[in-house]
């Protein structure tokens, strides 16, 4: 175990980077150590509350599901070294984009011992405008006629699915137009997807369970 603290602390050593946050995770993602930038990101209190969580959990939850998949690459050994975006969520409720780099750390030959993973804030740092898991926005109804609307269906088709007269899809319709404040279906699509509401990803389309109350 001591080995493996000086291991972890080496290995933050040669990748903290001014402004970059950089965490090492176990094999099952789980957050073990990380420099005192994303713990100012992540952390309400104190390293105590992040240490132990599912790495994923601190994305948004419209690209849990991506992530997971991506770094679990890595652990498997199909892949040895991941880049990309990704949309996180900071310790006070804001989501931001960060590139993303994540490595495979090795014991021996093929065993993965570890992942290192570096988010560098791009875009200036800037918060964006998504709904957080912490904002229940839509009814259990609004959020199944916002996947038949993403999945292409007219509102007769959809009311018969639901059980619900036309009268009462589009009255369903239209205020999902002012709570995402769009025009049209297919701006209210593009705006679910903008702001993380709509699953990045999945077919059919599927509304982020966070977001249903």
């Amino acid at each position: 175990m001591e080995s493996d603290q000086i291991e972890y602390a080496d290995l933050l050593r040669q990748f903290d980077t001014p402004g970059a946050c950089v965490v090492c995770l176990d094999p099952s993602l789980t957050v073990r150590q990380a420099n005192h930038e994303f713990f100012w990101q992540f952390d309400d209190d104190s390293a105590v509350s992040v240490c132990g969580r599912d790495f994923c959990d601190l994305a948004h939850p419209s690209a849990q599901q991506a992530l997971h998949h991506q770094l679990s690459r890595l652990v498997d050994g199909t892949r040895h070294r991941f880049s990309g975006h990704v949309v996180v969520v900071g310790s006070q409720g804001a989501a931001f984009t960060s590139a993303l780099t994540a490595v495979a750390v090795r014991e021996g030959t093929s065993h993965v011992a570890s992942l290192l993973v570096v988010l560098r804030p791009v875009g200036g740092g800037q918060e964006l405008d998504m709904v957080t898991n912490r904002k229940k926005i839509l009814s259990e109804i609004e959020a199944r006629i916002l996947e038949g609307i993403a999945a292409g269906l007219p509102t007769i088709p959809l009311a018969s699915r639901l059980y619900l007269s036309r009268q009462g899809v589009e009255y369903h319709v239209t205020r999902l137009l002012r709570k995402l404040r769009v025009p049209n279906r297919a701006a209210l699509v593009s705006r679910a997807y903008s702001v993380g509401v709509l699953n990045v990803g999945s077919w059919p389309p599927k509304v982020v369970d966070d977001f249903v109350k």
